[in-house]
């Protein structure tokens, strides 16, 4: 039985609860900490620490039946970090899906070819636009 403050819970209340991950979303976020790709590991080191402009990042952090690479909270900003896989018309969907989701729970994607991040000018302009999106 639900109690009359849940009841009453509209609007952001309620999508901060949808946005709660279960147990085992918990444990792949950990699982993945351990797990992070080349790129995923330069743009982490860009991040961590509040080096990039102040802004405070999150890696593998769990929102919802999803864990994301990269979660800017005070922005509301996800960073997704997408190799070649994410070409493949079955992930496009997926990551449709799943980008619709965030949205609907007020989190913006920012997607970044993982080919861009191993590129040092390229990163650099990453940077900047992150930071710049994350500050809006």
């Amino acid at each position: 039985m639900r109690s009359m403050v849940e009841g009453a819970l509209a609007g952001p209340e309620r999508k901060g609860r949808a946005m709660r991950a279960e147990k085992r979303t918990f444990q792949r976020a950990r699982q993945l900490r351990g797990d992070l790709s080349l790129p995923e590991v330069i743009l982490w080191d860009c991040l961590r620490g509040r080096r990039l402009d102040g802004l405070r990042f999150r890696r593998q952090h769990p929102v919802g039946p999803y864990v994301l690479d990269f979660y800017h909270a005070e922005g509301k900003l996800a960073v997704e970090v997408d190799g070649a896989h994410h070409d493949v018309r079955e992930q496009i969907s997926h990551d449709l899906r799943r980008d619709n989701w965030l949205a609907e729970h007020g989190v913006r994607v920012m997607r970044i070819a993982a080919r861009d991040v191993l590129d040092e000018k390229a990163l650099e302009g990453m940077l900047v636009m992150i930071a710049e999106t994350a500050r809006r």
